[in-house]
Protein backbone atom coordinates (compact mmCIF):
# COMPACT_ATOMS: atom_id res chain seq x y z
CA UNK A 1 0.00 0.00 0.00
CA UNK A 2 1.22 3.22 -1.10
CA UNK A 3 1.45 6.46 1.39
CA UNK A 4 1.60 10.04 0.12
CA UNK A 5 2.42 12.44 3.18
CA UNK A 6 0.25 15.64 3.03
CA UNK A 7 0.30 17.86 6.12
CA UNK A 8 -1.71 20.69 4.85
CA UNK A 9 -3.18 23.67 6.44
CA UNK A 10 -7.53 24.27 5.53
CA UNK A 11 -10.56 25.65 6.52
CA UNK A 12 -13.06 23.09 7.79
CA UNK A 13 -16.08 22.67 6.10
CA UNK A 14 -17.99 21.35 8.76
CA UNK A 15 -17.18 23.85 11.74
CA UNK A 16 -15.44 26.45 9.89
CA UNK A 17 -12.42 26.86 11.65
CA UNK A 18 -9.28 27.49 10.16
CA UNK A 19 -7.02 24.42 10.45
CA UNK A 20 -3.33 24.44 10.62
CA UNK A 21 -0.20 22.02 10.40
CA UNK A 22 -0.43 18.67 12.54
CA UNK A 23 1.71 19.64 15.27
CA UNK A 24 3.98 16.24 14.56
CA UNK A 25 4.63 16.69 11.15
CA UNK A 26 2.22 13.80 9.90
CA UNK A 27 -0.16 13.98 7.74
CA UNK A 28 -3.61 15.99 8.88
CA UNK A 29 -6.42 14.23 7.42
CA UNK A 30 -9.27 15.73 9.60
CA UNK A 31 -10.27 18.46 11.79
CA UNK A 32 -9.45 18.50 15.53
CA UNK A 33 -11.96 20.38 16.55
CA UNK A 34 -15.19 18.34 15.42
CA UNK A 35 -12.99 15.69 13.81
CA UNK A 36 -15.14 15.62 10.62
CA UNK A 37 -12.65 14.58 7.47
CA UNK A 38 -13.35 15.03 3.79
CA UNK A 39 -13.28 12.17 1.51
CA UNK A 40 -10.37 13.32 -1.08
CA UNK A 41 -8.28 9.92 -1.45
CA UNK A 42 -9.66 6.95 -3.24
CA UNK A 43 -7.14 4.19 -3.69
CA UNK A 44 -4.86 4.68 -0.54
CA UNK A 45 -3.60 7.64 2.15
CA UNK A 46 -2.94 11.20 -0.01
CA UNK A 47 -3.79 10.09 -3.30
CA UNK A 48 -6.57 12.76 -4.09
CA UNK A 49 -8.22 10.85 -6.45
CA UNK A 50 -11.62 10.59 -5.02
CA UNK A 51 -14.33 11.56 -7.19
CA UNK A 52 -16.87 11.71 -4.36
CA UNK A 53 -15.49 15.08 -2.39
CA UNK A 54 -17.99 15.31 0.65
CA UNK A 55 -17.83 15.11 4.00
CA UNK A 56 -16.71 12.30 5.79
CA UNK A 57 -18.36 12.07 9.66
CA UNK A 58 -16.70 10.53 12.76
CA UNK A 59 -18.94 7.66 13.63
CA UNK A 60 -16.93 5.56 16.20
CA UNK A 61 -13.75 4.97 17.79
CA UNK A 62 -11.37 1.79 17.45
CA UNK A 63 -7.89 0.71 18.67
CA UNK A 64 -5.13 -0.95 17.21
CA UNK A 65 -1.87 -2.46 19.17
CA UNK A 66 0.57 -0.84 16.34
CA UNK A 67 -1.64 2.89 15.63
CA UNK A 68 -3.28 3.69 19.23
CA UNK A 69 -6.25 4.96 18.70
CA UNK A 70 -8.17 5.82 15.65
CA UNK A 71 -11.60 7.45 14.34
CA UNK A 72 -13.61 5.97 11.82
CA UNK A 73 -15.08 8.45 9.36
CA UNK A 74 -18.01 7.61 7.46
CA UNK A 75 -18.71 9.51 4.11
CA UNK A 76 -22.13 11.24 4.32
CA UNK A 77 -22.65 10.66 0.42
CA UNK A 78 -21.22 7.28 -0.76
CA UNK A 79 -20.82 5.50 2.58
CA UNK A 80 -17.40 4.87 2.47
CA UNK A 81 -16.13 4.13 5.91
CA UNK A 82 -12.04 5.08 6.63
CA UNK A 83 -9.76 4.72 9.91
CA UNK A 84 -7.81 7.61 10.88
CA UNK A 85 -5.04 8.15 13.33
CA UNK A 86 -5.57 10.01 16.29
CA UNK A 87 -3.80 13.20 16.47
CA UNK A 88 -1.91 14.65 19.78
CA UNK A 89 -4.52 18.02 18.97
CA UNK A 90 -7.53 15.92 18.48
CA UNK A 91 -10.62 17.12 20.22
CA UNK A 92 -10.78 13.09 21.78
CA UNK A 93 -12.41 13.70 24.94
CA UNK A 94 -15.67 15.69 23.68
CA UNK A 95 -16.42 13.02 21.06
CA UNK A 96 -16.17 10.15 23.51
CA UNK A 97 -18.41 11.89 25.46
CA UNK A 98 -21.19 12.29 22.24
CA UNK A 99 -20.44 9.30 21.42
CA UNK A 100 -20.77 7.61 25.39
CA UNK A 101 -24.38 9.75 25.61
CA UNK A 102 -25.70 8.29 21.97
CA UNK A 103 -24.72 4.62 22.68
CA UNK A 104 -25.96 5.21 26.29
CA UNK A 105 -29.51 6.49 24.68
CA UNK A 106 -29.43 4.10 22.45
CA UNK A 107 -29.37 1.19 24.46
CA UNK A 108 -32.27 3.11 26.64
CA UNK A 109 -30.10 3.54 30.03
Amino acid sequence: MWFIMRNEEFECENCGKKISLHPESSARNHCPYCLFSKHLDDKFPGDRLSECGWMMEPIDLDYKKNKWYMIKHKCKKCGKEILNKLASDDNFLDFSKQRNKKLTAKNGF
